[in-house]
Parts: structure tokens; C-alpha cells; sequence
């Protein structure tokens, strides 16, 4: 196996970026923060980024693992991150969005879902919010099915099956997707109390089951359209969506 041999200055750099996150099984390193000034409708907005890779093995010595990732084929693996704004460690309340890659949506400003909006909009809260952070997961298309079997759901639906019969049809679960590692990173970038942006509430019960205290929501609807109104009313009437911050779970 190839491997990289670091200089001793850009392995110092790096060593004060990394830092090791317990997981499950193995480990996740995160790396970060880097700044990260990003067009937010028109005006610039500087974020501090993070991204995290989970791995098998866990050691301290960083140059072992970044030594061979130029051997291994990256774009196959699933590379989550987070976008970080204020003072998101110390705040004494924090805007928070565990936020599904939607290639469709993200990318391609697809109006099937209301992806892409959820993702501009909840980046715009927290910055407004003045304290917050975005975790990007990206082992979470089509709810944890993945980009290709998406792509057949989305065949499926054109038949008339709604996103859940699709997904079942499949043999996949309504929702497969899993916070643990997201969680992990969360509680190890800050301790304090967080609010939610999401309309889903097993997203919050995933956040109060892991020990966090005192987790607050804040619901996100937007961007209906004749191309989504079936997909939004299928949230809500088959995978308990909820519309607004006072409902019971």
C-alpha cells in the first residue's frame, strides 16, 4: 500500500486540526475548523467548516491514518461535515440542523422535495440566530437508501406509489438513516442546550435518547409547489412530520 510522508511543518499544521471523536466502533476524526465564507441569497456569510471521517482504527498518531488515505478512493466513502457560525461552543442557546444530502435538491435545485429550500433557509437561521451549526450527512440520500435505489423510488412515484410505499417496495425502510456519528461530533464541538431546526421528530428523539438535556424545535416548512405538495402532505400523514413547534411527539 502507498502512503504519504508528511513534511514536518504541514504535519504540525495539521495535528492542531485534528482531533479524535470516540464512536461505536472505531473512531471519527474531525478536522477543522477552516473558514468558510459562502454565498448565503446574495451576501457573503463566514462559517467555520468541519469535516469527519469514520474509521476502524483508533490511534492518536494522525500521520499514520493521513498517510494512507492517498491510497484509498475517497469518493467511495461517506464523508459527512458540518458548517459551524458564532460562538457555537460557548452561546448559551445554539440554532442546530442535522441536514440529509439530497443530490436532487442540493445540487440541482429539484422542486420533488423541498430539500434545497430546508438547506439555504436553516443556514440563513442560524446565522441570524447569531449561534449555530449545519451538519451535512452524507450517508443519508433518500433517506439512507442511497442515491441510486432514490433514483428508482423516483421511478416508482411517477407510478403513482407515494416516497414511503417506494421505499418499502424497495425493501428498504420509510427512514433508515442513523445521527450517531453526527451526535457524537455535536456533543464533541459543544455541551450546552441546542434548539433543533426540523420537522421530524424522530430526528429530536434521536437527540434526547443520546443523554442531550433541555432540546428545544423549531419547524421548517417552505417552498410548497404543485411538484412537491404530495411529498410534503406524505411527510406529515405517513412519517409524522409535524408543522409546527407546539405539537406533542
Amino acid at each position: 500500500m502507498r502512503q504519504t510522508s508528511l513534511q514536518p511543518e504541514a504535519m504540525a499544521a495539521l495535528k492542531d486540526k485534528i482531533r479524535l471523536v470516540p464512536a461505536e466502533e472505531g473512531a471519527i476524526y474531525l478536522v477543522g475548523p477552516v473558514r468558510l465564507p459562502v454565498n448565503l441569497y446574495g451576501e457573503t456569510v463566514e462559517f467555520q467548516w468541519y469535516c469527519w471521517l469514520s474509521q476502524c482504527e483508533v490511534t492518536e498518531d494522525y500521520e499514520s491514518i493521513i498517510s494512507r488515505l492517498s491510497s484509498a478512493n475517497l469518493a467511495e466513502y461517506q464523508q459527512s461535515s458540518v458548517l459551524v457560525y458564532g460562538d457555537f461552543e460557548h452561546a448559551e442557546d445554539a440554532l442546530i440542523r442535522m441536514h440529509s444530502i439530497c443530490h436532487t435538491g442540493d445540487i440541482f435545485g429539484s422542486k420533488r422535495c423541498d430539500c434545497g429550500y430546508q438547506l439555504k433557509e436553516s443556514m440563513q437561521q442560524i446565522a441570524d440566530y447569531g449561534a449555530g451549526a449545519l451538519f451535512y450527512l452524507a450517508n443519508h440520500e433518500g433517506r439512507g437508501i442511497g442515491l441510486f435505489s432514490k433514483a428508482m423510488a423516483y421511478v416508482l412515484q411517477e407510478k403513482g406509489y407515494d416516497t414511503v410505499q417506494a421505499n418499502e417496495e424497495l425493501g428498504f425502510a420509510d427512514d433508515a438513516r442513523d445521527y450517531g456519528d453526527a451526535i457524537r461530533v455535536l456533543k464533541s464541538l459543544r455541551e450546552k442546550p441546542v434548539t433543533l431546526l426540523t420537522n421530524n421528530p424522530r430526528k429530536l428523539r434521536a437527540l434526547e435518547e443520546s443523554g442531550l438535556e433541555n432540546v428545544k424545535r423549531v419547524a421548517l416548512w417552505g417552498d410548497v409547489s404543485e411538484y412537491n405538495e404530495r411529498y410534503l402532505a406524505t411527510k406529515i400523514n405517513r412519517s409524522g412530520h409535524l408543522k409546527g413547534e407546539d405539537e406533542d411527539d
